[in-house]
C-alpha cells in the first residue's frame, strides 16, 4: 500500500485556499470552484496525501454549489465526525491518513445510489485523470472504469 501521508513538503505546496480548507476545515464557495462542473472521468484524491477518495462515476449533479458524491471509492480512506459547528449539527469528512477536511456527508443524495451526499470542497481534493490512472501510481482503480457505467 502506498504510504499516504501528510508531510510539511505537501502542505509547503498548498494554495492559501487549499491549505485553509483542508488544515483549517474552511468551506469554499459554492458554484465557483474547480470541480463542482467536471465531468471528465477519473479519480479525485486528497491533494495534501493522494490518497483515493471518489471517481466519478459516483460524481452526481446535486446543485449545492460543491462536488457531490454518493459514496467513496475506498471507505477506509474517509473517516467522518460529529461537526457542531455553526449552530447546526452536521457528519465532517476528513481523509483517513492526512487528516484533511474534505467537507460534509449528508443523506438527502440520490436513493438509488444509497441516499448519501458526500459534499465535498474541491479545493480538498486533486484530480487525476482515467488516462493517467497508470502513470501517476492509481492503475489498482483503472479496472472501475472499464465497465459500461459512464460517469456524469
Amino acid at each position: 500500500m502506498p504510504d499516504y501521508r501528510k508531510t510539511p513538503e505537501a502542505l509547503a505546496r498548498l494554495t492559501p485556499l487549499q491549505y485553509h480548507v483542508t488544515q483549517e476545515a474552511a468551506t469554499e464557495r459554492p458554484f465557483d470552484n474547480a470541480f463542482n462542473d467536471h465531468h471528465e472521468p477519473g479519480l479525485y484524491v486528497d491533494v495534501v496525501s493522494g490518497e483515493p477518495l471518489f471517481t466519478s462515476l459516483d460524481k452526481f449533479p446535486s446543485h449545492c454549489g460543491w462536488p457531490s458524491f454518493a459514496k467513496p471509492v475506498d471507505a477506509t480512506n474517509v473517516v467522518e465526525k460529529s461537526d457542531g459547528s455553526h449552530g447546526m449539527v452536521r457528519t465532517e469528512v476528513r481523509s483517513a491518513h492526512a487528516d484533511s477536511h474534505l467537507g460534509h456527508v449528508f443523506d438527502d443524495g440520490p436513493r438509488e445510489r444509497g441516499g448519501l451526499r458526500y459534499c465535498i470542497n474541491s479545493a480538498s481534493l486533486r484530480f487525476v485523470p482515467l488516462a493517467d490512472l497508470e502513470k501517476a501510481g492509481y492503475g489498482e482503480y483503472r479496472h472501475l472504469f472499464d465497465s459500461e457505467a459512464t460517469p456524469q
